[in-house]
């Protein structure tokens, strides 16, 4: 390997880069060149490609967003596009690949991979809803930007005995709401994972009134309910007044965390030594505090047991 491609896909996660410095960094140390690839997938097709140096990333692993932009490209969805992207990366001469992003992002890089690109890919996404790993870069950051403001809609809602609902980000997957629960941040949440329906919410809104708490606070995943139609129900049935605060894109910003710094610079090490070992086709991952790779094809066939993780909960909110 003589020449690596590096892009960020998706949506951006705190930590992605810390992941790019990881990886121009190891790469430098095999004498690798690092190649640059702006925008993602739509950005290759577009050619948008330049050197990496190590100096040049030398002083980004603490900041947010990344410097290589990202997008969601619908070209390379198509046959034609692929075509493309697999044209410009040989044009550059570029035979390997890193892809950092979430489950879309690993897909685009399963595709490059079966039509003979090394690729290598790293899990970026907020939502942490890459079940073959842990933690996925940005999560953790995102879970304490999450606890931070709701530790102030909290302060609030104890000074004026209000109830509010926060709507947190996630997608299909539950963990920000989850582990902001656990992690002290709300009394009743709802996830994709285990839904409550708005005679449940009202039922646990109406035990903990009657047992005198009078400020609470519901979390639930975005995409689940029309939240304006949940706070008229809440309002009507209990004859209480209740606030809706939706977090949104502030979710994503800010400075990565020390362990998402520390996560991703393992696994852009790992991602390169990877490739100069001769492996193509895994993303990698991190297993009970170990670095691990899977199959980029497999990487929706293991099954994430939270039973244990809302058993937790279950205890903690009674």
């Amino acid at each position: 390997m003589k020449k690596l491609g590096v892009l960020t896909s998706g949506g951006d996660a705190p930590g992605m880069n810390t992941a790019i410095r990881a990886i121009v960094k190891a790469a430098d140390y095999y004498g690798v060149d690092v190649m640059g690839i702006r925008c993602g997938f739509q950005g290759l097709i577009d050619r948008k490609i330049h050197p990496l140096t190590s100096q040049e990333v030398e002083d980004i692993a603490d900041k947010g967003g990344t410097i290589l932009k990202t997008s969601r490209s619908t070209e390379f969805l198509e046959e034609t596009g692929k075509k493309k992207a697999l044209e410009v990366l040989r044009d550059f001469d570029i035979n390997s690949l890193v892809v950092i992003g979430g489950d879309g992002s690993l897909k685009g890089a399963e595709k490059l991979h079966d039509r003979g690109i090394n690729v290598i890919g790293i899990p970026g996404t907020i939502d942490n809803d890459l079940v073959f790993t842990d933690y996925s870069i940005g999560f953790d950051t995102t879970l304490n930007t999450v606890l931070e403001c709701i530790g102030k809609i909290k302060d609030t809602d104890s000074s004026h005995d209000k109830t509010t609902i926060v709507e947190v980000m996630g997608r299909y997957c539950g963990d920000l709401a989850l582990y902001s629960a656990l992690a002290g941040g709300g009394e009743i949440i709802s996830t994709p994972e285990k839904p409550l329906d708005f005679h449940t919410i009202c039922s646990q809104l109406r035990s903990r009134i009657n047992r005198g708490k009078n400020d609470n606070l519901v979390i639930v995943t975005e995409r689940m309910y029309d939240l304006q139609e949940l706070q008229q129900h809440i309002e009507g049935k209990l004859d209480i007044n209740v606030r809706t605060t939706v977090l949104g894109f502030v979710q994503r910003g800010g400075n990565p965390s020390a362990f998402d710094r520390v996560l991703a610079s393992k696994m852009g090490v790992y991602a390169v030594d990877m490739l100069m070992g001769g492996y193509s086709g895994v993303a990698v991952g991190v297993k009970e505090n170990k670095i691990i790779h899977q199959k980029l094809g497999n990487l929706n066939d293991m099954k994430a047991d939270k039973q244990e993780k809302y058993s937790l909960l279950e205890k903690l909110l009674n």
